[in-house]
């Protein structure tokens, strides 16, 4: 008599990725009563060095109140704005200091990386912030990228409320809209909606830049200059 093949066992928790770990320890704040502080401290800490995006524990307070979709994303939107620009402190003040930047060209991302969004802010600057707070693109790596290559603080600053804004009331909204059943979709398909919609927006401004005239085009001169009377 064969016997019927045992079902797999999951891994012990310590065997698990640091990454899936720090993700569950992320949604167990939902369940707290410290959840709104935790969403705050954790969407600060994100924009320049915690792995776990914000979405994640926002996600989970939107599906149990709805009604407070908005409530959350607003202070969501606030602490992510402010960590980002606590980022670019990091890079404009403390990167010359081989234990901070050994530790982000370690742990956060590469020096590869770290070349190519610095060619990319010489043209587009206003949109590489944007982009990266609006879609899945690390935000955290704008943001130290920014205070290094010495980004314009005022626009940095905008682009950033912008991007963050709409990205965490997109959230709210769809769940305001369609309720928790919502759930699925954002995790599967938002980071795509956000960089179609995103690169449909650029693409917008990209055509109507090319509809204006150009800035050597000048308006045609009057044949005959106006006469100034003289006062009498």
């Amino acid at each position: 008599m064969t016997s019927s093949p045992s079902a797999p066992v999951s891994p012990p928790p310590e065997k698990r990725g640091l990454v899936r770990r720090l993700y569950d320890w992320v949604l167990h704040w939902a369940e707290t009563p410290y959840a709104m502080p935790a969403l705050f401290v954790l969407s600060f800490a994100e924009s320049s060095f915690f792995p776990i995006p914000p979405d994640v524990l926002l996600i989970a307070l939107c599906i149990g109140n709805v009604q407070k979709g908005y409530r959350f994303a607003a202070w969501c939107s606030i602490a992510s704005v402010l960590g980002g620009i606590g980022g670019y402190a990091i890079g404009a003040f403390l990167w010359n200091l081989d234990f901070v930047n050994g530790f982000f060209l370690n742990y956060v991302f590469s020096q590869e990386t770290f070349d190519q969004v610095g060619e990319l802010y010489k043209e587009w600057d206003f949109w590489i912030v944007f982009v990266a707070a609006f879609t899945p693109i690390p935000y955290k790596v704008i943001t130290i990228t920014a205070g290094v290559f010495g980004t314009n603080f005022a626009m940095f600053v905008l682009a950033s409320a912008i991007g963050r804004s709409a990205r965490f009331f997109l959230v709210a909204w769809l769940f305001r809209r369609f309720g928790p059943p919502i759930k699925d979709f954002i995790e599967r398909r938002f980071g795509m909606v956000t960089i179609v919609g995103t690169a449909l927006l650029i693409g917008g401004f990209l055509a109507f830049k090319l509809l204006l005239p150009g800035k050597d085009a000048k308006a045609p001169l009057p044949s005959d200059p106006p006469k100034v009377q003289s006062p009498k």
